[in-house]
C-alpha cells in the first residue's frame, strides 16, 4: 500500500491535464460573466416593460364625464 501511495502522490501533474482545467476555468468564468451581463439586460428590458404597461394603462382609464 505504501509503494501504491507514494506512486500516486510522488507523481507530477500532467502538464496537459494543467492546461486543460486552466482552459476550462477560464470559460467557466466566460460563461459565468455572460450569464450576470444577460439577467441584468433581462431586468433592464422587465423594468421598461413594466414602466410601458403602467402608461398603458393609465392612458386607458375611464374618467368621469365633466358635465
Amino acid at each position: 500500500m505504501a509503494k501504491a501511495l507514494f506512486g500516486h502522490v510522488g507523481v507530477a501533474p500532467d502538464q496537459r491535464l494543467v492546461d486543460e482545467v486552466h482552459r476550462l476555468r477560464g470559460t467557466v468564468s466566460a460563461l459565468e460573466f455572460e450569464v450576470a451581463r444577460l439577467k441584468a439586460e433581462n431586468d433592464r428590458l422587465a423594468a421598461a416593460l413594466s414602466e410601458r404597461d403602467d402608461m398603458m394603462r393609465l392612458a386607458t382609464l375611464e374618467e368621469p364625464a365633466l358635465t
